[in-house]
């Protein structure tokens, strides 16, 4: 029988969402705590993965068990033994067919910055020292949709077999005065994709990059083109729709 598990993390004290070895990570603490509640060894598969230092609002993993198990009991106990930094919404049964990663249609991620010094932001977001002009920052995110190659954005050395995606929604938006973060929403995301895109971004409201400077970026499909990806703290997966 196949199971969803709803669940969020605050990525700080952890190297990603996948397994590595000599290392601790959220698919890591989940298998083991949920091994342990059902007394069997469990692997789990989650909807996506997240670098070190990166946060999930809302991430998605599915387990194979062959017995029926009480849901609203196994979540109950999950988050008894869980580390408090990582928290199980929901339990369900789902058709064998759902997959967690490959039957997801879109994904959403936020980079959140400050623009003036806000010391209860300082974890979750970047503070900037900087003038940025949001105008034409939104310009330039507007060329991502017209994008489906993001090469440009694509961590070197990464083992992807295809560097297409399709972003249905790019852009910044004003929390409240000097709070921002930029959306962004798409079928899929390469490595390191998001604080690339979103440190090129900013050298375009610095005036360090002109809106054809930026496209020319896109066009050349060369990581080393594109301009410095932004620290993991402030980087949040929001939202997974099926």
């Amino acid at each position: 029988m196949r199971y969803f598990i709803r669940l969020a993390y605050d990525g700080t004290s952890y190297h990603g969402w996948q397994i590595q070895p000599n290392a601790i990570t959220v698919q890591g603490e989940l298998e083991r705590c949920l091994s342990t509640i059902l007394r069997r060894p469990v692997s789990i598969v989650g909807a996506g993965r997240t670098d070190t230092g990166v946060h999930a609002r809302m991430m998605y993993a599915h387990f194979d068990v062959p017995i029926e198990i009480d849901r609203h009991q196994t979540a109950y106990h999950l988050n008894r033994i869980l580390p408090p930094d990582i928290a199980v919404y929901e339990i369900e049964h789902v058709a064998d067919d759902m997959h967690a990663r490959f039957s997801a249609k879109s994904r959403t991620y936020r980079y959140y910055i400050h623009t003036r010094k806000t010391p209860f932001s300082r974890h979750y977001s970047l503070e900037t020292h900087y003038r940025l002009d949001f105008d034409i920052m939104n310009l330039a995110a507007s060329h991502l949709l017209e994008t489906h190659d993001f090469a440009a954005f694509c961590k070197a050395g990464s083992d992807v077999k295809t560097t297409i995606c399709h972003v249905f929604r790019a852009s910044w938006v004003e929390q409240s005065r000097g709070e921002w973060y930029f959306e962004i929403t798409a079928d899929r995301f390469l490595r390191n994709m998001v604080r690339a895109v979103v440190g090129t971004l900013v050298d375009v409201g610095r005036g360090r990059l002109s809106l054809e400077e930026f496209k020319a970026i896109i066009e050349s499909r060369r990581r080393s083109n594109a301009r410095e990806s932004m620290p993991p703290q402030a980087l949040f997966l929001e939202d997974i729709t099926y």
